[in-house]
């Protein structure tokens, strides 16, 4: 089985791609998605629909608790307004690397 590897660490911490879908009836992680380029994205659904960054302020509160990290940490670097995203997370350990295993 391949390694997924929506994240990756750089020097500022860890940047997470993800490819949102708002409007959805739940909040949940739905597995991994691979675009054209083969990158993979951590398929996320929202409640939240995507206006005046409700969905975004969403994603970040969902992943801040599902990896129990502050919401400060989260910074959306691209994808403001795209459903694909890279979001930084300006935390490097080893608790936060397993824990984004464990999310797939």
């Amino acid at each position: 089985m391949a390694h997924i590897l929506f994240f990756e660490q750089v020097k500022e911490g860890i940047l997470i791609r993800v490819r949102l879908t708002p409007n959805s009836s739940s909040c949940s992680i739905k597995g991994i998605f691979t675009d054209a380029d083969d990158n993979d994205f951590l398929k996320i659904s929202v409640v939240n629909v995507p206006e005046k960054g409700k969905a975004n302020k969403e994603l970040v509160c969902f992943l801040a608790k599902k990896l129990k990290i502050s919401q400060s940490c989260f910074k959306i670097i691209s994808g403001e307004t795209d459903r694909y995203k890279k979001i930084l997370i300006s935390v490097s350990d080893e608790n936060l690397i397993q824990a984004l295993n464990e999310l797939v």
